[in-house]
């Protein structure tokens, strides 16, 4: 059987590849609107940080997507940024998370 191809993207940040599903998309447009696209098909220019706390603190000191998208960025994105992202590791964790019966609490009727 064929193996499936598995697109990679590289991080913005660090410079490593990822597979395109690991990262986060940050869309640019051509009026100058910033966004960050979870969904990653929104229109115009993407750029990608892995979903890490890290990264995301390390973009706005570097200031990494005015470099990229040769634009001055508002603070308030980079804000922005770093909240979603510490929201979706913080899903990624709990879902991740495994329980073990022996920790539930006992319930007697």
């Amino acid at each position: 059987m064929k193996q499936k191809k598995i697109p990679m993207r590289k991080s913005l940040v660090s410079g490593e590849n990822f597979p395109k599903k690991e990262l986060l998309r940050i869309a640019f447009t051509k009026e100058g609107e910033i966004s960050i696209d979870p969904t990653g098909k929104a229109h115009g220019h993407g750029a990608y940080i892995a979903l890490s706390n890290q990264e995301a603190a390390l973009a706005k000191k570097k200031r990494s997507f005015d470099r990229a998208f040769s634009a001055k960025i508002d603070e308030s994105f980079y804000d922005e940024l770093i909240v979603y992202v510490e929201h979706q590791v913080a899903r990624k964790a709990l879902a991740d998370a495994t329980y073990s019966a022996d920790l539930a609490p006992d319930y007697d009727d």
